[in-house]
């Protein structure tokens, strides 16, 4: 399986078809068989060198970010959050597919099966430790001084909470306090605002939250 797809076209005059109009994404997954058969290693490996090589091609960096998220939302079953981020970030889907999209500047975005769902023919493995990195929850806990508004996903499980916070504390601070309230152990978290995934590194007051916004908290309980 060759990574050579051109993932999309920016010219300078719009590449979206006039009469193109937005339409709900839809909850159907693109179903697909691989060369030979894959293990789901290969498969995230395959995924990540996508994600993280799309942006050297023409579009937007947090376009292709909100793109990750909204395919991975929908993969989950989720798809009223991976609809939030596409509108959160201006996408428009033309067919009402992740596969072919446009954002507010007419530029195209065309995503590959494999980064959308998984293969008929993919041989399960046993799962390689996460390379994400780590980074330590603040060793001081502080005074909270603001709520912070979040819409917890967890599989097909969704919540709305207000937590409690410091503005100083960090995007890692906040997650890791999510992980300890609902014992998610290992899970792999991340907060979504107006469509951006956050930084872990970002203070709560520099990630510019717009006031009573609702952060998307997506958990991922499997090798994604």
């Amino acid at each position: 399986m060759g990574n050579c797809l051109l993932r999309n076209r920016c010219p300078s005059s719009r590449n979206q078809p006039e009469e193109a109009k937005n339409q709900p994404v839809k909850s159907e997954l693109p179903v697909w068989s691989a060369e030979r058969s894959i293990t789901t290693e290969q498969l995230m490996r395959k995924r990540a060198e996508f994600w993280d090589t799309s942006p050297a091609y023409e579009g937007r960096k947090e376009i292709w970010d909100a793109l990750k998220a909204a395919a991975e939302a929908l993969e989950t079953g989720n798809r009223d959050l991976a609809q939030a981020i596409l509108d959160g970030a201006s996408i428009t889907l033309p067919s009402g597919f992740l596969s072919d999209c446009y954002d507010e500047l007419g530029c195209r975005y065309v995503l590959p099966p494999y980064v959308l769902s998984r293969p008929t023919n993919i041989v399960t493995a046993k799962p390689e430790p996460s390379n994400e990195p780590v980074i330590p929850a603040s060793p001081v806990t502080m005074a909270p001084d603001m709520y912070l508004k979040i819409r917890l996903s967890i599989g097909d499980a969704t919540t709305d909470e207000k937590l409690p916070v410091n503005s100083l504390e960090r995007i890692a601070d906040v997650k890791e306090r999510i992980r300890q309230n609902h014992n998610l152990g290992l899970s792999r978290i991340r907060m979504i605002c107006c469509g951006k995934i956050l930084n872990d590194k970002t203070a709560i007051k520099d990630a510019k939250i717009p006031k009573s916004f609702i952060v998307q908290v997506i958990v991922s309980t499997d090798l994604e």
